[in-house]
């Protein structure tokens, strides 16, 4: 059977429709909306901030129909890598995939750092005596957990992540439904003077903010790509897992957002020392339905942050195990656990990063940090792969593309002006950090590293191109096996073909 030869050499298919979409759902809600809603009202100066949630969804939807068509033509471990090494392979070798990959290994740990900062955050509203230190010990112990509960077979994971969407949907329903209990009008849809006004200072600065943030809640409707190797018919799954949870994660967050500001003054949320400010969901329970439903759905928020951390860790370890694989990254992270068939140093290495994060976060600004981890990934994996799209349809023209983008290239267009405003305004929106200039270094960092690997694997520009269109078949892809194809090598002296297994 196709299954147990997975089995024995890689991952195994066994995750189905609804544990993806639930996969996907729990990672981009999290603890995300519940600490960013005040930084998205900072943002916009006023309720109007519900203008960077609904932005925030239209680049996430365009971006999503780009990973829907990538995620069901090449669907392997690792997500981006494989998409860029596709992609880009025929120009510039295996440096695109090593830089993704490069990057990957900070900023997927950083984004699900904010997670655990968010939990301590929430923890506070229930242990307010809370010291600093006592956070922090409470964080890392966390990170801990999550790592021990994902030392496991991924389809035991796959129906605990059910059970953890489920607490976050009831998370997420009760406070909405405890908003609009006791919902104004008034106070959710009175805005400021000159809120609308369309200036560059004023208007669009703060969009560019809120549309950071707002992406910042929504990302985590590709965590399913980077399991692609163990999701049952991807053709079909990755591209409604992605849609299903954006749709259905962009109805949940307008709904919290308008509900919250219907029974929160905006104002309260500026206020660093407010409850609504550092925990705006338990005083929106507080407020409907008094302290001590505050605090039993505030648990269940600390159960929906875990969610988040948990499946994002789950997702992102599995991204350096191809390309280790395939000798482009550390060739340790390429094994997997001998029983339970995960790879270990993959989430290792990243529940180390994330702790890291975790403790440096805990004295800076939140939305710094979402500044710094967002332009590290805009500039080689979100960009990238509004190209990667195209380019893949001209040079792999026969690849089998169970779904094919709606409208091309509109979504294209539409995600790549998007991530360019998120780029372009991210010194702005984090003065004094300066976070292109801290994505630029980082990268060529990477770049610095990659030929250095290269001259020691006699890669390209030291070697010959190694092109590999494994996924180029005469058939459907299997949905249960790994694919084979043909690779060649492209050097000065002409171009030697021959049959590959890339693994």
């Amino acid at each position: 059977m196709p299954e147990l030869l997975d089995e024995r050499v890689g991952f195994v298919r066994r995750i189905g429709l609804f544990q993806a979409t639930a996969i996907n759902m729990s990672q981009m809600c999290g603890i995300g909306p519940f600490v960013t809603i005040p930084l998205m009202v900072a943002a916009f100066g006023g309720p109007q901030a519900v203008t960077g949630f609904l932005a925030g969804a239209v680049l996430a939807l365009a971006d999503g129909l780009i990973w829907a068509e990538l995620g069901a033509s090449l669907p392997g471990a690792g997500g981006s890598y494989v998409y860029l090494r596709q992609a880009f392979q025929y120009r510039t070798g295996k440096l695109m995939p090593f830089l993704f990959v490069w990057t990957a290994m900070l900023f997927i740990p950083l984004g699900m750092s904010t997670g655990v900062i968010g939990f301590v955050q929430y923890l506070g509203y229930l242990w307010p005596d809370m010291t600093p230190g006592q956070g922090d010990l409470v964080g890392i112990a966390v990170i801990v957990g999550v790592v021990v509960l994902l030392w496991r077979r991924v389809e035991n994971i796959a129906k605990l992540t059910v059970v953890l969407w489920t607490v976050m949907i009831t998370s997420v329903l009760l406070v909405i439904v405890a908003a609009f209990t006791h919902f104004s009008p008034e106070r959710a849809f009175t805005y400021p003077a000159h809120a609308f006004e369309l200036t560059a200072s004023h208007f669009w600065a703060g969009f560019a903010a809120g549309l950071t943030i707002g992406i910042y809640d929504y990302l985590g409707y590709n965590t399913i790509a980077y399991m692609g190797a163990e999701i049952r018919q991807p053709g079909r799954t990755i591209p409604r897992a992605i849609i299903s949870a954006i749709l259905g994660i962009m109805t949940i967050y307008l709904l919290l957002q308008i509900g919250t500001l219907g029974i929160v003054n905006w104002q309260d949320m500026l206020d660093p020392h407010s409850t609504a400010s550092s925990s705006v969901a338990s005083a929106v329970l507080e407020k409907a339905w008094g302290k001590a439903a505050a605090d039993a759905v505030t648990v269940l928020i600390l159960i929906t942050a875990v969610a988040s951390v948990f499946t994002g860790l789950l997702g992102g370890s599995r991204v350096p195990y191809d390309a280790a694989r395939e000798r482009v990254f550390f060739r340790p992270y390429g094994t997997l656990h001998p029983r339970h068939r995960f790879p270990v140093l993959g989430l290792l290495t990243m529940g180390t990063v994330m702790a890291a994060g975790f403790l440096l976060g805990r004295h800076t600004d939140l939305a710094t940090i979402i500044q710094l981890l967002t332009t590290v990934m805009v500039i080689v994996q979100a960009l990238a792969q509004v190209a990667a799209v195209t380019v893949l349809r001209r040079r792999q023209p026969g690849l089998h593309r169970p779904y094919r983008m709606w409208l091309y290239p509109l979504p294209s267009v539409v995600a790549l002006i998007g991530w360019l405003v998120i780029y372009g305004y991210a010194d702005r929106n984090a003065p004094g950090r300066h976070p292109i200039e801290w994505s630029l270094a980082w990268v060529g960092a990477g770049v610095v590293a990659f030929l250095a690997w290269a001259r020691y694997e006699k890669e390209w520009p030291f070697g010959p191109k190694r092109i590999t269109e494994e996924y180029l078949r005469r058939s459907d892809p299997a949905d249960t096996g790994r694919a084979g194809g043909e690779g060649r090598e492209e050097g000065a002296g002409g171009t030697a073909v021959g049959a590959t297994d890339p693994g």
